[in-house]
């Protein structure tokens, strides 16, 4: 569902987007350090806070793709090229994969090692696998190559964003931005040249 007269993503929409991103950010920071912490209780708190925080990302990524399905999405903006337009679609695709495997795959990753997991200290999660040695083999690797796979593309969009917003001088990174947090690089070129 698209509304072509909506040109700027919803309140909504970015509420859930920079809420996952600024929680993915503490997620990568627990999960770069907690590694070469001494075996104390400071290590199982860091730990709690990585595993809760992943599971947090799982739900509101699960609302955030259902609130996309229900209200759509702003027009494409006029201008943009084709392929542009499809390679944007390809990457929030992948990004939606990765918000949802990462955690999965860090769940499953629990759930092999027999440690029981749980929401905060405050709710228990069901473990997705019995307690397997061979099992943490293969998904240990495989939740820290997603891992990498989230920063790389997330980068990508972001500079492709800041891209869009310095040089091809479009509202992409304007329209995700609450009003008046960024000056539309469109109203400014109107404002420099307003018989163009």
């Amino acid at each position: 569902m698209t509304a072509p007269d909506r040109q700027r993503w919803s309140a909504i929409s970015q509420a859930f987007h920079w809420l996952i991103v600024a929680l993915i950010l503490v997620m990568a920071y627990l999960g770069l350090t907690m590694v070469d912490l001494p075996d104390t209780p400071h290590k199982i708190f860091f730990y709690m806070l990585h595993k809760s925080t992943g599971m947090t990302i799982l739900v509101l990524g699960v609302l955030r793709l259902a609130w996309r399905l229900y209200a759509g999405r702003p027009a494409v903006l006029s201008g943009i090229p084709r392929w542009q337009a499809h390679l944007a679609t390809l990457t929030h695709g992948a990004l939606y994969v990765l918000l949802f495997a990462l955690p999965l795959s860090g769940w499953l990753l629990n759930s092999s090692t027999g440690f029981p997991l749980r929401w905060f200290n405050l709710v228990n999660l069901p473990p997705l696998a019995s307690r397997s040695d061979a099992l943490h083999e293969v998904v240990r690797p495989l939740h820290e190559a997603l891992f990498w796979a989230l920063v790389v593309l997330a980068l990508a969009h972001a500079a492709a964003a800041i891209y869009h917003h310095l040089f091809q001088r479009d509202d992409t990174l304007v329209r995700m931005l609450p009003r008046g947090w960024l000056r539309a690089p469109s109203a400014q070129a109107q404002t420099e040249h307003p018989h163009a």
